[in-house]
Formats: structure tokens, C-alpha cells, sequence
């Protein structure tokens, strides 16, 4: 098996290892806590802006490359603040890296603990922090985090998850969850 992690260059980040109530039990690079599926913090970020019938969420698929889940759709940007850092820092510095948008307002709307073990031997088990924020520009994603992006209205993201669940990365159902209610 070839190793999921060789192309990824944030492998050795420290990541914040926490337990079910998100209190900071300890760090462990990337690649360990994904290969071992350590519990650890995440975010998910869902740009949004008003559409001509009414919102519509950025979507981004995944590059081919990625160590799990690539070429399939997933929220705008998702990652994991480095030990130390402030989640809201984190968020804005993965969607400017990711997505070359800069965005000011952020809130979190909600978080959810999910295990998802994939074939390559790793496995998310994350304690995942949604926020959101609106955005009206056009996106610049970096083709090794991002193969394309879309701008979808609600109503057609709740229909694809329905009908092409497979389509998605495993988080994601939860996550436009989250948002929907708070939009």
C-alpha cells in the first residue's frame, strides 16, 4: 500500500488531540493521528452568499491527491488548527491557502464528533467546528487541496446529498446540517 501522506506537506503539523468534550488531551502530527485515528479537533468552513433565489454554499471537491476522500465534493474548506492555534485563525489562514478568498466575518454555528475509517488505512475521527461566513468574490483554489469549485443554492445540495450521498465526503451531511440551520 502506498503511503496516503507522501504527497501531503502539512504531514508533520501537531495536531490537537482532544477528548469527547473538546478539552486538549495532548498533539500528535497529522499523519499519526489519521493513521492511529486519534480523536482530534477540526474545522469546516462554508462561504455562502445571497443568490437570485436564495443562498448558495461554495462547494469544493477534493484534489485527486489528497490522503483520503479525493474527487469527492466536500464544504468549502476543511482542515485542522496547528497546536496553539485560535480555530477562527486556523479557518481564515486554510481558506486563504486553499482558496485564495479572504474572508473577515466568521462565526461557528455548531460541532459534531465523527469516525469515518478509509481503505487506505487512515481514519478521520474528528471533533469537527463549523462556521461559516459569507463571501461574494470568485475563488483561487490551490489544484493540490481543490480540483474545481462550485456555487450551489441549498435546495440542490440537500437534493444531491439525498440522491448521490457517494458523491460526498463523510463529514458533510453533518456539516450542511449545521449551516442550513443557521442560515
Amino acid at each position: 500500500m502506498e503511503d496516503a501522506f507522501q504527497n501531503d506537506a502539512a504531514k508533520n503539523d501537531e495536531l490537537v488531540l482532544v477528548d469527547l468534550l473538546d478539552r486538549q488531551v495532548g498533539t500528535a502530527s497529522k499523519e499519526r493521528a489519521h493513521k492511529e485515528g486519534m480523536l482530534h479537533r477540526a474545522f469546516s468552513v462554508m462561504l455562502w452568499r445571497a443568490g437570485a433565489h436564495g443562498p448558495e454554499l461554495l462547494l469544493s471537491r477534493r484534489a485527486e491527491g489528497k490522503y483520503h476522500s479525493g474527487g469527492l465534493w466536500a464544504n468549502s474548506c476543511c482542515s485542522h488548527p496547528r497546536a496553539g492555534e485560535d480555530l477562527a485563525d486556523a479557518a481564515r489562514r486554510r481558506v486563504a491557502e486553499e482558496l485564495g478568498a479572504t474572508i473577515r466575518e466568521l462565526r461557528e454555528v455548531g460541532a459534531f464528533v465523527y469516525r469515518a475509517p478509509f481503505a487506505n488505512g487512515t481514519t478521520e475521527y474528528e471533533f469537527d467546528h463549523v462556521f461559516v461566513a459569507t463571501y461574494d468574490g470568485e475563488a483561487q483554489p490551490d489544484p493540490t487541496e481543490v480540483s474545481e469549485v462550485r456555487w450551489v443554492p441549498t435546495a440542490h445540495v440537500m437534493h444531491e446529498l439525498l440522491e448521490r450521498p457517494q458523491n460526498f465526503c463523510a463529514w458533510v451531511p453533518n456539516v450542511i446540517s449545521l449551516v442550513l440551520a443557521a442560515l
